[in-house]
């Protein structure tokens, strides 16, 4: 089976920064597309940086030159590195990826269980 394990949350200051991280471990899975979401109570969650096995990137608008998405193969590891956080910033982030048995099926996705990230002062 297919687990997926976020670590880096917590409390930072406006225009602090934070870096998120999230391991993937599944005997005989390859890990697709990767990506990190976030969810603030009463609202859907959102995309906010995706990146593909062979590290092309999106990011949503809100983040875009504030937020990287990078990962390590070998590592089966994806990162969020956010900077000049803001208020607004402050929400659970989910980590997701689309795995494959090496077996042969087709991708399915999976999702971590959350990181609380809190932007205040």
């Amino acid at each position: 089976q297919v687990q997926l394990v976020e670590s880096g949350g917590g409390l930072v200051q406006p225009g602090g920064s934070l870096r998120l991280s999230c391991a993937a471990s599944g005997l005989l899975f390859r890990f697709l597309g990767m990506g990190w979401y976030r969810q603030v109570p009463g609202k859907q969650r959102e995309r906010v940086a995706v990146i593909t096995s062979g590290g092309s990137t999106n990011y949503a608008d809100s983040v875009k030159g504030r937020f990287t998405i990078s990962r390590d193969n070998a590592k089966n590891t994806v990162y969020l590195q956010m900077s000049s956080l803001k208020p607004e910033d402050t929400a659970v982030y989910y980590c997701s990826a689309d795995a494959v048995h090496l077996s042969g099926g087709g991708s399915r996705n999976y999702w971590g269980q959350g990181t609380q990230v809190t932007v205040s002062s």
